[in-house]
């Protein structure tokens, strides 16, 4: 940054995505949840550095070579579901060209009927109307143009898929509509060794994550601090973590509770728990770093069962 100054944007974040699952990735905005996104593809910016590892096969993604990344990661061995669809969308060309050109690249279909036709089998898998796919980018709503890239990012049927707030401008008709074709992406047999692909989806829509996801993990100030199995996050016994409870509470068909005061800044972190200054379970201990594991909390909830 300028001046010399460094952000740890994303900081020992563990976790691993199997063939046949989905893991979705929440927590408030600029949490670091598109950076570790960013990451994995090669995409961060030029005075970003990473380290560690973060495998797919055999494949190290965070020293791979640019080479490699666009010849033999994006689009084939990663799919991605961009934030900001509208910003990688070519402007000059119709969303047909587009897909067309991608089904091309990323599949054997040859000839120019049969590539029209899988054009439109895309489209349709993400809920692109036909009538729209001769329209350019700068036509299209906020809402289709994400289904453009959706579409887009289901054409190579990677092994991993990395949808990054998929849902965003779409009616809930569509959301659940969106949101079971990626889960029909994940269980699809034609995964790794017959067993289905990997989705890690990055989103605040949490009622869309509880229809697709297998797992949670939380991410908080750079963080993961909560990992858990869906079922139990959104039902029983819930989240063990405060912050991972204050987001369900704030939803409106819950408590609709908003989680008290604002994140801090990433480039002035405190030394303990950064979640401690908005929690009412805070005491002197979360003044040091939370421990490791499934929960980075020195008070986390404990399950009425496992007390008694």
């Amino acid at each position: 940054m300028p001046g010399g100054r460094r952000v740890a944007a994303v900081t020992g974040a563990r976790f691993d995505v199997a063939p046949g699952e989905c893991l979705a990735l929440i927590g408030e905005s600029g949490c670091g949840k598109s950076v570790l996104a960013s990451a994995l593809l090669g995409l961060l910016p030029g005075n970003a550095q990473t380290a560690g590892s973060a495998l797919l096969g055999d494949l190290d993604l965070l020293t791979a070579d640019e080479r490699t990344l666009a010849r033999t990661v994006r689009g084939r061995l990663i799919g991605l579901v961009p934030q900001s669809p509208a910003a990688h969308l070519t402007p000059v060309r119709t969303v047909r060209s587009q897909l067309e050109e991608t089904v091309a690249a990323l599949t054997a279909t040859r000839g120019r009927a049969a590539l029209r036709a899988a054009a439109e089998a895309a489209a349709e898998r993400a809920a692109f109307p036909a009538d729209h796919l001769d329209r350019h980018p700068h036509q299209l709503s906020g809402g289709l143009a994400q289904r453009a890239a959706t579409a887009l990012a289901l054409v190579g049927d990677a092994p991993l898929l990395l949808a990054d707030e998929p849902t965003t401008g779409l009616d809930r008709d569509l959301v659940d509509r969106t949101v079971d074709e990626l889960r029909r992406h994940v269980d699809d047999p034609g995964g790794t060794n017959g067993g289905g692909r990997a989705l890690l989806m990055i989103t605040h829509d949490l009622t869309a994550a509880e229809r697709i996801a297998d797992r949670v993990a939380v991410m908080y100030a750079g963080r993961i601090v909560e990992l858990a199995e869906a079922t139990a996050f959104f039902g029983s016994p819930g989240p063990r973590h405060p912050y991972s409870r204050g987001l369900l509470q704030a939803l409106p068909d819950r408590a609709f509770t908003p989680v008290p005061g604002m994140p801090p800044e990433l480039g002035d972190l405190p030394a303990g728990c950064a979640f401690a200054v908005r929690c009412d379970r805070a005491t002197g201990t979360c003044a040091t770093p939370p421990p490791t594991g499934t929960v980075a909390c020195h008070h986390p909830h404990v399950p009425e069962d496992v007390r008694a």
